[in-house]
């Protein structure tokens, strides 16, 4: 059990990643407590899944905080506001400055194998368009803190998707967002129960 551990999950778009963290919370099968969610627009349909389950939402609109130090100091204030544990990026399209207090404690999900089809640009169906256009037999996502580059921290965890002949990128998509959906989770409980070690860019699980 997490006993206790808060997170804090960020979005920008359709939160499908936080409507999996609900839906595993409310079935038991996700132990931490989901304390806020910061979102990046007004508009992003992923603010409706915050409010329906009665999870305090903070909207910081791009145009309100324009620089990422801006919108970072905001921010992190509203995370150690909310008592957060663990900073959860789920489509967050907003390049963070990571304060010292919060040094490897933003994790990130990115739908490919990085170092391929990641950083600037890459995201969403542009990673899978990429993955397919590159004639890549293997794509999948990884788990990974966040520094203040974009899909550069330290790598957690890693899944493995095959690529068929006749995927479409939103097949890919499909296929990668299912692994996406139990690996996240899994990670944030191994970091929950304090099982995930950091030694500059390599990462421990202990059993």
């Amino acid at each position: 059990m997490a006993g206790g551990f808060s997170i804090a999950v960020l979005i920008s778009g359709g939160g499908t990643t936080l409507q999996n963290l609900i839906e595993l919370r409310r079935q038991g099968d996700l132990t931490v407590e989901i304390g806020q969610v910061i979102s990046s627009s007004e508009q992003a349909k992923g603010n409706r899944f915050a409010n329906d389950a009665n999870i305090p939402l903070l909207v910081l609109p791009r145009q309100q905080f324009p620089a990422p130090e801006q919108l970072s100091e905001r921010l992190f204030e509203a995370c150690r506001q909310a008592g957060a544990d663990l900073v959860v990026a789920a489509g967050f399209l907003r390049r963070l400055v990571i304060p010292a207090d919060f040094e490897n404690r933003v994790i990130n999900i990115h739908p490919s194998l990085i170092p391929a089809f990641c950083g600037k640009g890459f995201y969403g169906m542009r990673v899978h368009e990429s993955v397919i256009e590159y004639g890549c037999k293997l794509s999948g996502c990884t788990v990974h803190f966040v520094d203040n580059e974009y899909d550069h921290g330290p790598i957690i965890a890693q899944q493995t998707v095959d690529v068929a002949p006749d995927d479409s990128a939103q097949s890919l998509q499909q296929r990668v967002f299912a692994e996406e959906c139990k690996i996240y989770p899994t990670v944030i409980e191994q970091i929950a129960a304090g099982r995930v070690e950091v030694n500059g860019r390599t990462v421990h699980i202990r059993e």
